[in-house]
């Protein structure tokens, strides 16, 4: 049988080894030789033959011999380039694992381990190392870079609750945002707090509130709607400003940045737009810790009693939620992720019980304007 043309590289050396070839079907093998070949014919079995995948020549194939060897995949550094498509052709039909994949034993296994080691891994970053860190950082990062990093977060927060310019979605009515400081004047007559609130309502239909960092506090105009009252809305004020207080929302903002440049190099870049929504959806869900609710649920109540405003409708807010829970509605995002709202309503009412002297926070005029501030 005539031969065809190859070329064959030993794997040894740069030499390149002009060679012909034939195919033996009988003795399953292919045959090729050169003058330039110091070892004489090769024989390579039919059975080891393995096409090069990544072969750049279009029309032609590159073989190796599958052989045991350390590298990842088990394979001959030998090459043998074949450009004659007749005998490409044979060769595929002759060779059913021409294209197969060889792996050592317990390369899966391998690779299992190692992959549940980088999920560990990432995971106790996530969840150990980067927590501390966002602890350690709020306490050293000055008030006046928080106040300024906040502004642009919660900037971020209302684009991604759709507004399409700075300040399009703040609720401005002059009455409306009076009555809100005075609620605010309420709950901070006589306290010394560390940041200069500033407390804005977004006209947006979700049931929410969150604290960013800084000082900034943002109550969504879905949760004016669904409150029964303005003790209610200053029982949710209250909590969020116990998050402020306690650095919380920095915190948070800490956690996230961190997360989101682990998970950059994990799964892939994150351009800084794909950042900042991220950032702001995640402050925007308010999922804190239940220990850093606790703590918030507890300056709640403090500054109720302080400001002699009944805890009852902190109490009512709760149970609220607990009726969506329990009817399978879609739950609101305040709360969603919190701890169970029949046990924050019962310490609620365990708290009001309690109360001596409260007044309404509001007068009946200043809540109808607040719930119209968005009007």
């Amino acid at each position: 049988m005539p031969g065809v043309a190859a070329r064959y590289f030993d794997g040894r050396s740069a030499g390149r080894h002009d060679v012909d070839l034939v195919l033996d079907e009988v003795g399953g093998q292919l045959v090729f030789d050169g003058p330039t070949l110091a070892d004489g014919p090769q024989h390579w079995p039919f059975a080891r033959l393995r096409a090069q995948r990544d072969h750049a020549r279009k029309g032609g194939l590159t073989l190796m011999l599958h052989a045991p060897t350390g590298d990842e995949a088990p394979r001959d550094p030998a090459r043998l380039t074949l450009t004659d498509t007749g005998t490409i052709a044979r060769l595929r039909r002759l060779c059913p694992d021409l294209d197969k994949r060889d792996l050592h034993p317990g390369t899966w296994g391998r690779i299992a381990k190692r992959g549940a080691l980088a999920v560990a891994a990432v995971g106790l970053i996530l969840f150990v190392i980067l927590p501390r860190m966002a602890d350690t950082l709020s306490d050293l990062i000055p008030i006046e870079r928080e106040i300024a990093f906040g502004k642009a977060v919660t900037a971020q927060m209302e684009q991604a609750l759709g507004a399409g310019r700075a300040g399009g979605l703040t609720c401005d009515d002059p009455d409306g945002q009076a009555a809100l400081a005075r609620m605010l004047d309420r709950l901070t007559a006589g306290r010394e707090l560390q940041y200069d609130l500033q407390v804005v309502v977004f006209d947006h239909e979700m049931v929410n509130a969150f604290a960013a960092p800084g000082g900034q506090v943002v109550i969504l105009r879905g949760l004016l709607d669904e409150a029964s009252g303005a003790d209610a809305v200053a029982a949710v004020l209250a909590h969020e400003i116990g998050h402020v207080e306690r650095r919380d929302a920095t915190r948070h903002a800490l956690r996230a940045a961190g997360s989101a440049g682990v998970l950059s190099m994990v799964l892939g870049d994150v351009t800084g737009g794909a950042f900042a929504v991220f950032l702001g959806e995640r402050l925007i869900q308010s999922s804190y810790s239940r220990e850093a609710e606790a703590g918030a649920d507890r300056f709640a109540l403090e500054m109720l009693n302080a400001a002699r405003v009944d805890s009852s409708g902190m109490a009512e807010f709760f149970d609220h939620i607990g009726e969506m829970e329990g009817t399978g509605l879609s739950l609101p995002e305040y709360l969603a992720s919190h701890p169970p709202s029949a046990d924050r309503a019962e310490a609620a009412r365990r708290n009001a019980d309690a109360q001596e002297r409260t007044a309404p926070v509001l007068s009946a005029a200043d809540w109808l304007a607040l719930k119209a501030i968005c009007d």
